[in-house]
């Protein structure tokens, strides 16, 4: 495919987005041009992942790329011709340009006499939810599949076009997500004292949080404790019985999330005790830690530098990202791609006012393909 074939691509599934693993359409599409190109293609791995093939050497050298293909539950604010068709579902983090990208580089290798390894072209479902890589590992990704390394691409936005970045070791953070249900005693507004008020105790509870961070983790840790919903079912002159806190934490080493963990339980309990209401906390990880093994990380990084320009010690990254999974069973590599310093292309992920950048398409193949052919 040409430049103008991939960026017609892209824009298609940007603007036929599809989230989590409902991604028929999109899984579909992606495999007819990967079987097109005589690719050994698999699907329905972990439910609508891809994994296609080119056998050129022994299983031991084999590497995997892997890019993904699931969009998000947001309702896109651009007005441009390729804009999401779908109200509520949106390609706000790229991925639509991730695995149009790879598709580009698997395109190319097929035709190439120089690649003389194993590469196996990893398409992911529900990245955004954290469930995807696991669903393909579950489905025996390793084992159908042997490769010795697994890597990995993001785009960045506010990051110029053709610069990437990475680092070895812990790169980007774990998430861990929270619900405190805390039951009190609901009554009238005006008589608070025969009542135990739940929303008293949950904003005691959300002030005390914070000091998990202040005085509980030591300040050469990165940790970020965060309530994000308060809910109740009170009303206006009606004492609420019941109270919902929701939040996210973050850091880079689980021993801070443990940390977080048994503070949360402490402070929950004793302000709910302390004010005779009892509390109940669901407390799980969504996705772990981001850890970049050393060997693999110069790998993609004179593979960058071959294509563009790298900041190989970058710096640690607040986001999470699913393709950690992949990196707990397979040493590899994650790597960050600009994606432009202006308009859409350097709105924050996430933002409904996102694109993928598709100037950045062809630096993606060319990286994929140094990479390849770094073996």
């Amino acid at each position: 495919m040409c430049d103008a074939e991939l960026q017609s691509f892209r824009r298609d599934l940007h603007a036929h987005p599809e989230t989590g693993f409902d991604l028929k359409r999109t899984s579909d599409k992606i495999a007819t041009r990967l079987k097109d190109a005589g690719l050994e293609v698999s699907q329905g791995v972990g439910g609508m992942g891809i994994v296609a093939s080119l056998r050129r050497g022994p299983e031991e050298t084999a590497i995997g790329l892997r890019a993904d293909m699931d969009a998000l539950p947001i309702t896109e604010a651009n007005e441009f011709a390729h804009r999401s068709t779908q109200e509520g579902k949106f390609h706000g983090c790229g991925h639509d340009g991730h695995s149009t990208m790879l598709l580009g580089a698997a395109l190319k290798l097929a035709q190439s006499s120089a690649l003389t390894r194993t590469v196996h072209f990893v398409f992911q479902p529900d990245e955004e939810n954290g469930r995807g890589a696991m669903a393909m590992i579950d489905d025996g990704l390793f084992e159908r599949f042997p490769m010795s390394a697994i890597y990995g691409l993001h785009n960045m936005p506010g990051m110029p076009v053709g610069h990437f970045a990475t680092q070895p070791g812990p790169f980007c953070a774990f998430e861990d997500n929270f619900e405190i249900r805390i039951t009190g005693k609901g009554g009238h507004a005006s008589m608070p004292e025969v009542a135990v008020d739940p929303i008293v105790v949950g904003a005691a509870i959300v002030g005390q949080l914070q000091t998990i961070v202040a005085r509980s983790v030591a300040a050469t840790e990165h940790c970020v404790v965060s309530v994000t919903g308060f809910e109740t079912d009170g009303a206006r002159n009606i004492l609420a019985s019941n109270v919902v806190l929701t939040g996210d934490c973050r850091g880079f080493d689980a021993s801070v999330s443990q940390l977080i963990r048994t503070r949360m339980s402490q402070i929950v309990h004793g302000i709910s005790a302390a004010q005779g209401a009892t509390a109940e906390i669901d407390y799980g990880t969504s996705f772990r830690p981001l850890v970049n093994s050393p060997a693999e990380t110069q790998t993609a990084a004179m593979a960058a530098a071959s294509t563009g320009q790298i900041d190989a010690s970058y710096g640690r990254v607040g986001f999470s990202e699913d393709f950690a999974e992949f990196l707990s069973h397979r040493p590899g590599a994650f790597m960050l791609m600009g994606n432009g310093t202006e308009g859409a292309y350097a709105m924050p992920l996430h933002n409904p006012g996102y694109d993928f950048n598709d100037g950045a398409i062809d630096t993606g193949v060319r990286y994929w393909e140094a990479l390849a052919l770094s073996g």
